[in-house]
Order: structure tokens, then sequence, then C-alpha cells
């Protein structure tokens, strides 16, 4: 099991009120699976990715990544979780504007610590692998949205992470570039790369083989995709 959230509720201080966002919330994710985590804007999805990115704390609950205990660990080691164990995509990409494509995949590598020399080569091998190894010396302003977000992509897997977590990852591109996202994603799902995608958006949704809906802060499993391809009669 590599991710395992059992009974999670989260509530905030709202001038005075306690006001509930998650509620007793449970998810399991097993290593290798491609999951979405679909809701509308207010649902607690946002809320709910922060807690498995290790970017929130809920307010009760159990939370295991790759059997780690996180709720136990201390900031300093949820930061290295972040860095090690978790690879983000976000909507807006989060490029550093005045890095080239190269330069921002070896940041995660540089905090970690890795010499010069083995942050290229694995860098390097991240564009590759997002198809963008002709564009390494590019900066941002050279690069189209779509692009952008393979950078972001190889960003976050150039530290083989074990879970590969993606907020509303198509959803500052056109549709043509979102379908080519998602064709990544399913590349490096088949390669066994774990993915946990939140969305709004059914059509999006669709391409994890498990999808859970999210509602006023309660999750349900949506019903299970038929096979593809069903033997016939």
């Amino acid at each position: 099991m590599i991710l395992d959230l059992q009974h999670i509720f989260k509530d905030y201080n709202q001038d005075k009120l306690l006001v509930p966002v998650l509620k007793d919330v449970n998810l399991q994710v097993e290593e290798g699976e491609y999951v979405a985590i679909m809701g509308p804007s207010g649902s607690g999805k946002t809320t709910l990715m922060n807690i498995i990115g290790c970017l929130d704390r809920p307010t009760s609950g159990e939370f295991k990544l790759a059997g780690t205990d996180i709720l136990a660990l201390k900031d300093k080691e949820l930061s290295n979780v972040r860095l090690n164990s978790i690879g983000f995509v976000f909507q807006s990409f989060h490029l550093m504007p005045r890095e080239s494509a190269l330069e921002n995949v070896s940041l995660p590598l540089s905090y970690a610590g890795v010499k010069k020399k083995e942050r290229k080569e694995r860098a390097l091998k991240a564009l590759t692998r997002v198809g963008l190894e002709e564009r390494a010396t590019f900066m941002p302003t050279q690069l189209s949205g779509g692009q952008k977000q393979r950078v972001a992509i190889a960003r976050a897997m150039v530290n083989n992470p074990k879970i590969l977590l993606a907020d509303e990852p198509t959803g500052a591109l056109d549709s043509k570039s979102g379908a080519q996202i998602m064709e990544l994603f399913q590349k490096l799902n088949d390669e066994g790369v774990t993915i946990v995608m939140i969305t709004h958006d059914s059509k999006i949704a669709s391409h994890a083989k498990r999808v859970y809906n999210i509602i006023d802060g309660e999750i349900s499993q949506a019903d299970e995709k038929e096979e593809k391809n069903e033997e016939k009669d």
C-alpha cells in the first residue's frame, strides 16, 4: 500500500466558527495505481491534495505513505518526504522564469545535494523521458504551455518519487496539449509510476483507472470502469 488515509478530518477556524472541510475521508492507493479524485470548486479536493502532499496536516485521522506514519513526522522530516517521495505537478507549472528547462528540472536534485555533473545527467534523462531533450536549453518563455507542463513533469519525476501528485494538470492548457499530457501520464503509469490526480473535469478523470468523487468534504468511489475490450459472446 503506497497511500493509506484513514478517517481523515480537517477543520478550519473562520471568524471563531469551526468549518469542517474534510469529513471522515478514507483513501487507499496501491503502488502502480492511477487514481483520480474529482470534485467541484469548494469540495475539499485541494485540501485533500495538500494533506496527501504533506503540505498540510489533518485535524485528526491516520496517514501512511509507503508505510511511514506521516503524522508522526516533524517539519524537517516532512520536507524530506516532499523532496524525495512526492513529485508535484501543478496547473500553473511553477517554473523558474530565468532558468532553462534543464536547470528547472535540476532544482530538486540541487536541494537534495546531488553533484552538478550527476544533476545534469539525471535532468537530461528526465527531459528525454518526456520528449523534450531538444528543448533543454530553452527558457520557459520559449516553450508552449504543453512543453512547460512537460518540463514540470520531468522535474516532478527527476528524484524518482514514490508517487506523482497532479493538481488540475491540464487546467491551463488547450485541448490538444491537454490530451498530450494525458498520454504522457498514461505512459508513465504504464512504466509503473503511481499517479494521484486532482481534477474537476470528468473527461480528464476518465483517463485514470480508478475515480473517486469528493463533494462537501466526503469521498466515495465512482462506479468501476468497464474493461474496454470485453469478451464477446
